[in-house]
């Protein structure tokens, strides 16, 4: 570990430098450089050396400290990671991604809750693509327990390196370590004979034991990977929002890689479809894990590509943010590799971080749209004017950002020369995927406070200045060559072009503008697009010319959204993109007139809500203000919830603010086959208006979009014929710098 003082060794400390008796050694060398953590201790039992640690820092705190995490004077990773920094060594080196033996497996469940719940089911797929179904001989404890010995042994047999399954951490795991824990039954999965499954703190999985810790934990079987696909899935949407939700069933679906005669059965009948239809249930089971091995091999190649350049383990790097996550441990390398004391966690001078450039031009419907990307615009900025951290003595953050984008840029030319569909392919695509998300990250991980070791506040904003140097150079030029501007960020520009100019003009303009940029910045084509809804910065719709339609920003895809209201989004701006005013309306007609009649399935009413308050806080401010998620628990019978909980809730009819309210707790395929269909139907109609109507709003005059959107009961006394009202384009003023670009 690293110390900043050495008297926090505490008890060990007068045995600095010799061995301390028969059982422990301890070796201390100061490392060069004035950082504060400049001694590197090294002790032969690793418990011991923290236990006195934490009994050092305690003393010298004067408070019980009992995570070496929570003081910033010490630095201890974990002991695969020293191992991987002191040797230089990552995993899988020169190892193909689809070289490792993965093995997918599945719970079939007879229900959602491990206390009175059992596994009836575990369906396998191993690395050659067999697959097999293991089940339960008997419906009870002492049948369980078998299937759970049967998929142990099962696995100590095919001995992979890899265990696999979507939403791993956040049921599969956590049921059967809580199953085998009752039924007394060794839960072995890793390669160590007889260690079981040990934990470590996550920022997805499950919570702890302990109702006021927040963090919550992940399992680790020693020797073997545990990848949770459903991590694959969020970094990926997190860049695209492409996804319609991120259950495994849905995204296969998008992603074209569930077959065409997959089998559906919905989670609340899986079990009693079981008892009267089981090989059904089996084709279920193993289409499930066919379609988790056919994602982690579409989406998990960014992880294993990390995997193999950063001192952590793969598992580890799969759920990590690309800052502390991926970058800090490089840059920790190179500091004790190079024997050089390293800055602890520090807050800033009190200077705010300025923020990145976005300007949005006009808004409402245009045609003929282009996307200018500007590649890596902040990270290019660091590398043309040298920007680093102040506390980065060694330059290490821009030799990394250096060869990073030499890597990814040879990665990205490999992957266009291979056989589309090859293996070589689909490893250099996910090494410049992983390696795009390490260097983008660089600029925020500069701006990001104490979360950062070297974080430098004064070169994010020096960045920052020059990126809107650069934008605002970007924006004129494209100006004066006569498109219309929609929007700029550091992604890139969106503008409309003339009517009279064809895919070559496109390409023209955007190559002489790139032309004009600083050296290392370049100015690519990234895509055109027939129309585009500009409602806000960075929330739009865009219209391809094979008529695909994307969604971009929380104003049109949001987690809390109602599924009837995305639905309505889809289709009624596909609509308004293609000039289809009648369209329009009659999509609106039929989404009320679904809600009225009461067609609607109650999920599809239903918003999955984040719980961000205790019991105890809700219930100080009830008198004051009373909120849906929280009455809907309390009228269920819950008196006790974690924040940071998720439950989908929905507004019953015949209620008024503060009065009773339904609440569901299953996902889609689990909602009750007697669904009660009892939701506020003058409510969801207000909000179809007010909420996702209203999104369309920018691309039509008032009074048009007033007549579109009208009650079918209340109609204008002189309405304009639909067919004759068209999108608009307005153009806007943005703030003071926006209009020195314009």
């Amino acid at each position: 570990m690293l110390l900043e003082h050495l008297e926090d060794l505490g008890p060990l400390f007068p045995v600095v430098g010799r061995t301390a008796g028969n059982r422990f050694s301890l070796e201390v060398k100061t490392l060069e450089g004035n950082d504060p953590l400049r001694y590197l201790v090294t002790g032969s039992d690793g418990r011991a050396l923290m236990d006195a640690v934490l009994k050092g820092i305690s003393k010298r705190r004067e408070k019980q400290i009992t995570r070496l995490r929570d003081d910033e004077s010490v630095l201890f990773l974990p002991p695969e990671e020293q191992y991987l920094v002191s040797t230089g060594r990552t995993y899988f080196k020169d190892l193909a991604f689809d070289e490792l033996h993965r093995m997918q497996f599945d719970l079939e469940t007879t229900g959602l809750d491990p206390k009175y719940d059992r596994i009836f089911m575990i369906s396998i797929r191993v690395h050659a693509g067999e697959t097999s179904v293991l089940e339960s001989k008997t419906n009870d404890d002492a049948g369980e327990a078998d299937l759970i010995r049967r998929f142990v042994d099962y696995v100590r047999v095919i001995d992979p390196d890899v265990l696999e399954n979507h939403n791993l951490h956040g049921f599969d795991l956590p049921f059967l370590y809580h199953r085998a824990r009752k039924l007394k039954v060794s839960l072995t999965l890793g390669r160590l004979e007889g260690m079981q499954l040990g934990q470590r703190s996550a920022r997805r999985g499950m919570r702890s034991n302990n109702p006021n810790d927040k963090q919550r934990i992940r399992f680790v079987a020693p020797g073997r990977e545990l990848i949770d696909t459903l991590d694959a899935v969020l970094r990926h949407d997190f860049s695209t929002r492409e996804f319609p939700s991120h259950g495994l069933k849905a995204v296969a679906k998008h992603l074209g890689i569930a077959e065409p005669d997959r089998e559906y059965v919905r989670g609340d009948s899986i079990y009693t479809t079981y008892l009267v239809d089981p090989d059904r249930i089996r084709r279920y089971a193993t289409d499930d894990v066919k379609e988790v091995a056919a994602l982690s091999h579409l989406l998990g190649g960014a992880a294993y590509a990390l995997a193999q350049m950063v001192p952590r383990r793969y598992e580890r790097l799969a759920d990590a943010g690309p800052a502390t996550g991926v970058i800090d441990p490089l840059l920790v390398r190179a500091y004790i590799r190079s024997g050089v004391a390293l800055p602890k966690h520090e807050s800033g001078d009190g200077t705010p971080h300025s923020g990145a450039a976005l300007y949005l031009f006009a808004s409402g419907v245009a045609h003929r749209v282009v996307k200018a990307d500007v590649a890596s615009l902040y990270p290019s900025l660091m590398r043309t004017y040298r920007i680093g951290s102040a506390r980065d003595n060694l330059g290490v953050l821009l030799a990394l950002i250096d060869k990073l984008v030499e890597r990814r840029l040879e990665s990205k030319a490999k992957a266009r020369s291979a056989i589309p569909g090859s293996t070589e392919r689909h490893i250099h695509d996910a090494l410049s995927a992983a390696l795009k998300i390490v260097v983008n990250s660089a600029y925020g991980y500069l701006g990001a406070g104490r979360l950062t070791r070297f974080s430098d506040v004064h070169a994010a904003n020096e960045i920052t200045r020059r990126g809107r140097e650069v934008l605002g150079l970007l924006c004129r030029e494209l100006a004066v060559r006569g498109v219309t501007l929609l929007e700029a960020d550091t992604d890139g520009v969106y503008f409309s072009v003339p009517s009279s100019w064809n895919e070559q003009d496109e390409l023209r303009v955007v190559e002489e503008v790139g032309t004009l940029l600083p050296p290392l910045i370049h100015l690519e084509f990234e895509g055109r697009y027939a129309a585009m809804l500009s409602h806000e910065p960075k929330n739009y719709a865009l219209l391809s010319y094979n008529g695909n339609l994307q969604l971009r920003g929380v104003a049109f895809r949001s987690s809390r959204s109602e599924s009837f209201g995305e639905r309505f989004l889809q289709a009624a701006i596909e609509k308004l993109l293609l000039g289809d005013i009648v369209g329009v309306r009659v999509e609106y007609l039929k989404a009320l007139d679904a809600i009225r009649n009461r067609t609607l399935p109650t999920y599809d009413v239903s918003s999955n809500v984040r719980l961000t308050k205790s019991p105890e806080t809700y219930l100080r401010t009830r008198l004051q203000r009373r909120e849906l998620s929280y009455e809907a628990l309390l009228s269920s019978g819950q008196t006790t919830w974690r924040v940071g909980d998720r439950i989908r809730v929905y507004r019953r009819r015949g209620h008024t603010n503060g009065g009773t309210f339904g609440i569901i707790v299953s996902s889609e395929e689990d909602a009750s086959v007697n669904d009660p269909r009892d939701y506020d139907v003058d409510y969801y109609a207000r909000l179809l208006k007010t909420t996702y109507a209203q999104r369309l709003a920018r691309g039509l005059r008032a009074d048009d979009f007033a007549v579109v959107f009208s009650d079918p009961d209340q109609l204008a006394l002189f309405p304009p014929l639909l067919a004759s009202i068209r999108p608009i384009l307005t153009t806007l003023h943005p703030e003071a710098d926006g209009e020195e670009l314009a």
